[in-house]
Parts: C-alpha cells; sequence; structure tokens
C-alpha cells in the first residue's frame, strides 16, 4: 500500500516532472517550489472554488494572485470558455513567467494546460486534479485540449506540467457519479498493462467503493505509474500511448452524440471499454470469460456496459470516423489480446465491428 504521501517520476527529460500523491497535499505539498516568478493564475471551477480556493491561495500567499473561476461541466470545454482565461490574463497583464494552476477535475486542467501552451507561446504550469479520473489519467501526461462541436478534444497540444499534486482528501467531496467515472480509468490500467492489478481491483473494489483511504492511494499510485512509464516511451502517441484509449473511440462517439451534456466522460469510456472487449472477442483474441469479468467490475461500479438507448451504429460509425486515431482514412481502434495487454490495430474486420455496433446498441 501508498505511503501518506508517495512521488511517481514521469521521465521525460528536460521536462520530467514529479506527481505528489498524498493525503492534505494541497495544504502540506510545496507548491511554490514550482513557481517561477512572482504572479500566479489559478483556474477553477464555481464547484471547486468554495471547497480548495482559498487553502491554495493562502499556500502562495507571497505571489500576485489571480483567479478565474469557470461554469462547470464538459459542455463548457470549448473555444469560448477558454477566451475568459485568456481575457484574465492579458487584463491582468500577465507575462512569461506567469504560472497557471490548473484546481479541478479533468475539463478545468484540460483548459487550463491548452491555455498555457498557448499564452505568450508557453508559460508553466501546475495540475491540482481535485476528481479521480483527472488524478489517475487526464492531469498526467501533457495531453491538454477543448472540445469543438463535432468531435471532442479536437483543439489541443501537448504541454507536459511543472508538477501534479494530487490531494487524495479530495475525492471526499467528490459526488458518487464522478467517483465511479473515476474508477472507470482506473480499471482501464488493469486491463491495458497490469492483469495482476485488474484482479486486485476484483478483490478490493468494495474498499474502493468505500472510498478506503489506502486502497485509493494504492490505486492513484499504480494508475499514475502505469501512465508515466508509457507517456515516457511515447509522448506524443506516435505508438504505444494510444493504448491509453482504450473505449475511447466509442466513448467520445458517446459524447458527441450528446452534445457533452448527459453522460460524463468516465461512463462513456465504461460502455466503450465494453464495446472494444467484445470485439476483441469476436475477433478472435480475448476469451469470452475475461469479457464477463470486465463487465462485471464495471458494473460494480455502476457504470454502463451498454450505450445510450437512443444511439444506433450508424450514429457511432459516423462519429468514430472522427477519431483523432483515424490516420488516412482508416479508423484504428484499441484492442484487447488479453487481460493486461492492450493494441492498437485497423486490421479487425468491418463486418465484426458493425456486428459489435448492432448488438451494443439493440441492447440497451
Amino acid at each position: 500500500m501508498a505511503s501518506k504521501s508517495t512521488q511517481v517520476q514521469v521521465s521525460l527529460g528536460d521536462r520530467s516532472y514529479p506527481i505528489y500523491i498524498g493525503s492534505d497535499e494541497i495544504r502540506n505539498a510545496d507548491i511554490a517550489r514550482y513557481v517561477s516568478g512572482k504572479k500566479v493564475l489559478i483556474v477553477t471551477n464555481e464547484t471547486i472554488a468554495p471547497l480548495y480556493l482559498e487553502s491554495l491561495q493562502q499556500q502562495l500567499s507571497d505571489k500576485h494572485l489571480d483567479s478565474v473561476i469557470l461554469a462547470d461541466g464538459e459542455r463548457h470545454k470549448n473555444l469560448e470558455t477558454l477566451n475568459l482565461i485568456f481575457d484574465q490574463l492579458i487584463g491582468g497583464h500577465h507575462d512569461r513567467k506567469t504560472t497557471l494552476i490548473a484546481l479541478g477535475g479533468g475539463v478545468v486542467g484540460d483548459m487550463t494546460g491548452f491555455a498555457a501552451a498557448c499564452y505568450q507561446r508557453g508559460v508553466p504550469f501546475i495540475q491540482i486534479p481535485t476528481t479521480l479520473l483527472a488524478q489517475v489519467d487526464s492531469s498526467v501526461g501533457g495531453k491538454t485540449a477543448v472540445n469543438h462541436a463535432m468531435g471532442k478534444n479536437m483543439i489541443g497540444a501537448f504541454y507536459q506540467p511543472q508538477t501534479v499534486i494530487i490531494d487524495t482528501d479530495t475525492l471526499s467531496t467528490l459526488p458518487d457519479r464522478e467517483f465511479y467515472a473515476g474508477l472507470a480509468e482506473v480499471i482501464k490500467y488493469g486491463l491495458i498493462v497490469d492483469a495482476d492489478f485488474f484482479q486486485w481491483l476484483e478483490n478490493n473494489i468494495d474498499l474502493l467503493l468505500q472510498r478506503d483511504k489506502r486502497a485509493l492511494a494504492y490505486a492513484i499510485e499504480l494508475s499514475c505509474k502505469s501512465k508515466a512509464r508509457i507517456v515516457a516511451e511515447d509522448e506524443t502517441e506516435q505508438g504505444i500511448r494510444a493504448i491509453l484509449n482504450l473505449g475511447h473511440t466509442f466513448g467520445h462517439a458517446i459524447e458527441t452524440f450528446q452534445n457533452y451534456k448527459q453522460w460524463i466522460h468516465g461512463e462513456a469510456v465504461a460502455a466503450g471499454m465494453v464495446m472494444a472487449a467484445e470485439l476483441s472477442v469476436v475477433s478472435g483474441d480475448l476469451p469470452e470469460a475475461d469479457l464477463q469479468r470486465t463487465k462485471a467490475l464495471l458494473q460494480r461500479c455502476s457504470l454502463p456496459v451498454t450505450p445510450p438507448a437512443d444511439m444506433t451504429s450508424d450514429d457511432f460509425a459516423r462519429l468514430m470516423l472522427r477519431d483523432k486515431k483515424v490516420l488516412d482514412g482508416q479508423l484504428r481502434l484499441v484492442l484487447l489480446k488479453r487481460l493486461g495487454e492492450a493494441w492498437v490495430t485497423d486490421q479487425f474486420s468491418i463486418d465484426h465491428l458493425n456486428q459489435v455496433l448492432t448488438k451494443a446498441c439493440a441492447a440497451t
């Protein structure tokens, strides 16, 4: 099990950075160490600001602090909202030594990172993720983006933070639905690279659902270590990093279909991972028993294992072709060879894909 405060390193040469995982890290971590200039802009949202903004401001009381409080939710992750960050930066006369701090979930982190990548061609930023999904996935690895009406995360950049501060106490205020959605990304690591971790999750899921602090710290640490290893090997997703997108091509299609207003990201990914596993079974790779284990674990986390009832196979086919993994018009998918081993391929049968889409949409 992880100790009270654990450090995981993301090794990227001169862009390497530490991830700190522990209790009360917002107040205990030496955040100022990663702030190079005198000015800081904290980006957060209307849900998180009343809970943690003041504690963070007290940590950085010797800096010139500005903050921008955004509306909460994936539907606000767009260029219009991004401009609110730029308005604060420009209006507050922030320069290239300004540090941006993302205090919030994946939406806040993605937009803050993208703003940092763009403002004056790049300023430093720090990730302080407050949701489980952001802690184990979106805050680590430097993917930053906003959505477009026609596709998720279509406008963005690879831009690494100075550090990631994971305060596990923030999970105590996370609504159940958001917490369960984060578990989908935790389960993903077991599916793609760590069969032993998947089995640990099966054996300890009740502790995680009870938000046991030791179990959560351990799950977060292992998830971050898995992602750090993959990112270190393939920072800009030219190869193996794409396996981190298991279920995401299907899931992004769901989110885009719903205009980012109904299912949240982890729910869409959960259903997408089942569809990817179904295609892996039909393709003759994944044993049926492993598909059933996957569905059972997701269902124990109150996550969907079939797509929305109003979505058709034609909707999936149309929207999946807008995915960023489409190269030269060829759809690529992340599939499973077995529990703990994923691969990216365009060598699957379109008939098999259509069979899986038709079956999944009929099951809702």
